[in-house]
């Protein structure tokens, strides 16, 4: 097997390794807002596919898409789950901005 190979195959398996573990937690969690901490994992995995196949296919038609779709992704990813726990926030008390006086609830385990 050649360098290259093993490089494509180490990036393959973190992308998909991440994926099962951001999968697992998603599964694990209780409330939506767990839940978004494993999306930003998921959104990494991407980055680490995009790259094995930059490094198979070099730059070309597809090794370019692949960037375009790991910075996408690296983007997107954050801003998403931004908006998702602001909705989730909105949707649990009515408003995001935290009222005089009000705390931050804590979750007890």
């Amino acid at each position: 097997m050649t360098f290259k190979g093993v490089v494509v195959g180490a990036l393959l398996v973190l992308g998909v390794g991440l994926d099962l573990l951001a999968a697992i937690g998603m599964v694990a969690m209780r409330d939506t807002l767990d839940r978004l901490h494993y999306v930003g994992a998921a959104g990494f995995s991407v980055v680490a596919i995009s790259a094995a196949i930059l490094v198979e296919e070099s730059f070309s038609v597809v090794g370019d898409q692949a960037i375009v779709a790991g910075l996408a992704s690296l983007l997107t990813t954050p801003v998403l789950v931004h908006v998702t726990a602001r909705t989730e926030r909105i949707r649990r008390h009515g408003r995001w901005e935290l009222a005089a006086g009000e705390r931050v609830d804590r979750v007890r385990r």
